[in-house]
């Protein structure tokens, strides 16, 4: 199985004041010291930075600095593969975009999807219900008892 994260478990895992701290933490100590493959795109990742910095969305952002750390300290590691947009992203993309129709904050969820299909990745770690909206991808969600204790 490959899997990537998405943007809100990199935040929960950061943001210590969530109520979602601890098991997105459990979630990216996994991944940062498993064997199995995990993929992020520079979308997440830049995304993380976005979110964890900004002080209108959390009351302890992280400064830049920090920020940039985090995900220099979380891409170095071997099993962790970095990737982004190739030659056949937009032919994902537009084949995503006929069965569903992307607009406002669906956008960059369809992004992400299309990377995955792009890199063969099957599943993506997300509180997002959004992403159940797309066909063929499995959507695990570390913050509900049925997926939280298993992260495989």
């Amino acid at each position: 199985m490959s899997r990537t994260l998405d943007v809100n478990v990199l935040v929960y895992a950061a943001d210590e004041m969530s109520g979602r701290h601890q098991r997105a933490r459990a979630l990216l100590d996994h991944v940062a010291t498993s064997a199995s493959i995990t993929y992020l795109f520079w979308p997440v990742l830049l995304g993380y930075v976005r979110v964890i910095t900004h002080p209108a969305i959390l009351a302890s952002p992280l400064t830049p600095e920090t920020a940039i750390t985090d995900v220099s300290n979380l891409i170095e590691r071997p099993q962790i593969v970095v990737t982004g947009e190739r030659e056949r992203f937009w032919t994902a993309f537009k084949s995503i975009a006929t069965s569903v129709a992307p607009r406002g904050s669906l956008v960059p969820d369809a992004h992400v999807v299309a990377l995955m299909r792009e890199h063969g990745v099957t599943t993506i770690w997300t509180n997002d219900r959004d992403f159940r909206k797309f066909d063929g991808i499995r959507v695990r969600n570390p913050f509900d008892d049925r997926h939280a204790a298993g992260f495989e």
